[in-house]
């Protein structure tokens, strides 16, 4: 582990800082921070609150990470609260009797759905690591859901996107429709069963999830509309603490997720691919040429190698290691693009965009990056009557058949493939950077492009830029397949958009913006902490 405090830095931070997708959830965190808690309880309301407030891209009936910094002993960790398959899913569950894959039966209904991991890592999270009892940090949240939150043009986008998927449940469109239409501007959402079971789990833990009556309807709403949940299942759920990539760039050191996630590899990969160049001397076509070509390796080694590390043999420390990058960088032509086809590798088209994130510090220095999803916007669709939870469809995470793309456009093979029990893979990234002086903590949604949106922000980190400058970095993105760079509107310039089609790099501009990052820094030598919500979003950064 490295530490640079100097006798000019400041031991601990002078604020708290948050930031989330929603201003809703970051003010339940300060709450929970003006009210004794620690950075862990804080992240406790903010995933309760997002739960409630942001129903289209997490919930209790999702899964995440958490990524952690205690200050004392300078203890990092992981708590991996992925999603699991249920016991009786098989690698072939979504194929029909020739051996297709069966459009979209891992994204819509409850057999799309794996079984959630929130609550009991919010449930773990506040007995190891909090200072205060669940049914305190979960109050905001509670008041949330019963009182109602006021919906924004996102939700009623992303409503009338899932729209036919949620009509065809009928809890989730009494709870998240109105008329079985989407709500009109400013519409009030309550969710009392949430609300209820939200209760439970404040008073007796993720048992009041995971058994007794809310594990009953769970199961039983589920399997009766098509699902294979047990209460075995939820019974057997743990969440497990991971240790966390770590890695440098130019004097940077990296802490990020760990597989099941293929984040912090994946981050590694690239920045260890750029080290082999002073970008910094480099004119804009040049870095941003080796940029795409980092992005394209590293995304060719996401579809082969990661998956569940309890279920399969992932070659972390080769994949991290500088020297497979330096292998991976000589490949790399100055002059021209590498076609994809010439890499070994799986086909895939299509792109996505799901999940929250939230970054959080407290005046001890405690930390706390999470990235949270229930998968595609408003997950399965599907919510079990009476328990006000809607459901994830983690399951499309897994690879139904390799080579064969999920809703992402994302490929995988065997170490990605179905099996009882298993964790899906994802693209979530939560990280600290750590420079000796300046303290980064940042995550972000974004489906497939998360790891990239993070890779932008590190790499504007190490030019000098602050959180405002991180989330609103414009966006460019390469995954191996399909052969094309996406990008928003103002990553390129007309200039270097011509010279890289001259390159052979075939760009592809997306109309609409994408990503939703959540910023927090500490910087110790001016003992100041900064926050920024990304200006794509509606989010809220707050410093106390």
């Amino acid at each position: 582990m490295l530490l640079w405090l100097t006798p000019l830095a400041a031991a601990k931070p002078p604020a708290a800082g948050i930031a989330s997708a929603h201003p809703l959830a970051t003010q339940a965190g300060h709450k929970i921070l003006e009210s004794g808690g620690n950075a862990f309880d804080a992240a406790i309301a903010i995933t309760a609150a997002l739960a409630v407030v942001e129903p289209a891209s997490s919930g209790l009936g999702g899964g995440g990470f958490w990524l952690l910094h205690r200050e004392s002993g300078n203890f990092n960790i992981m708590i991996d609260g992925r999603e699991r398959a249920p016991l009786a899913a098989q690698s072939d569950m979504y194929l029909d009797n020739n051996g297709e894959v069966i459009p979209r039966l891992s994204v819509d209904g409850p057999l799309a759905a794996a079984i959630p991991g929130t609550p009991a890592a919010i449930d773990y999270l506040a007995k190891k690591y909090g200072r205060l009892p669940l049914s305190k940090s979960l109050a905001p949240a509670i008041r949330l859901a019963r009182e109602g939150f006021a919906i924004d043009e996102r939700y009623r986008r992303l409503a009338s996107f899932r729209l036919n998927v949620l009509r065809k449940s009928p809890a989730a469109a009494e709870t998240f429709l109105h008329d079985n239409e989407v709500p009109p501007p400013d519409f009030t959402i309550k969710q009392p069963a949430l609300a209820t079971t939200l209760e439970a789990i404040a008073q007796y833990g993720k048992d009041g999830f995971y058994q007794g009556t809310i594990a009953k309807k769970l199961v039983e709403g589920t399997r009766a509309a098509g699902g294979i949940w047990t209460l075995k299942d939820l019974d057997d759920y743990r969440v497990i603490e991971r240790r966390p990539i770590q890695g440098t760039y130019n004097g940077i050191h990296i802490t990020s997720a760990p597989p099941p996630s293929s984040g912090g590899v994946a981050l590694l990969t690239m920045l260890n691919i750029l080290a082999s160049y002073q970008l910094n001397e480099l004119d804009s076509i040049a870095q941003k040429h080796l940029i795409i070509e980092a992005m394209r390796r590293a995304y060719r080694d996401r579809a082969e190698f990661p998956g569940d590390p309890d279920y399969v043999d992932i070659p972390v420390k080769r994949l991290i290691h500088p020297f497979y990058a330096n292998g991976l960088a000589a490949s790399i032509r100055m002059d021209q693009a590498t076609p994809s086809t010439s890499l070994p590798g799986m086909p895939a088209d299509n792109e996505g965009n799901h999940t929250t994130h939230f970054s959080v510090i407290d005046k001890q220095g405690n930390r706390v990056a999470a990235t949270l999803t229930i998968n595609f916007p408003f997950g399965s669709g599907f919510m079990p009557p009476g328990t006000g939870v809607l459901l994830n469809d983690e399951m499309d995470d897994f690879s139904a058949k390799p080579g064969v793309p999920n809703v992402y456009g994302l490929i995988g093979a065997q170490a990605n493939a179905i099996a009882p029990g298993k964790r899906p893979l994802s693209s979530m990234t939560p990280t600290f950077l750590d420079d000796g002086n300046r303290i980064a903590i940042l995550g972000t949604p974004g489906g497939s492009r998360i790891i990239t949106m993070v890779l932008l922000a590190v790499l504007d980190f190490a030019r000098g830029g602050g959180p405002a400058s991180w989330v609103g970095v414009k966006r460019y993105h390469h995954q191996f397949t399909p052969d094309a760079v996406s990008y928003e509107i103002g990553a390129f310039t007309e200039d270097e958009i011509l010279k890289l089609s001259s390159l052979g790099h075939i760009l592809t501009q997306r109309d609409n913006p994408y990503g939703n990052m959540q910023a927090v820094m500490w910087e110790r030598k001016l003992n100041k902490v900064m926050a920024a919500s990304d200006p794509r979003g509606n989010g809220l950064a707050q410093v106390d």
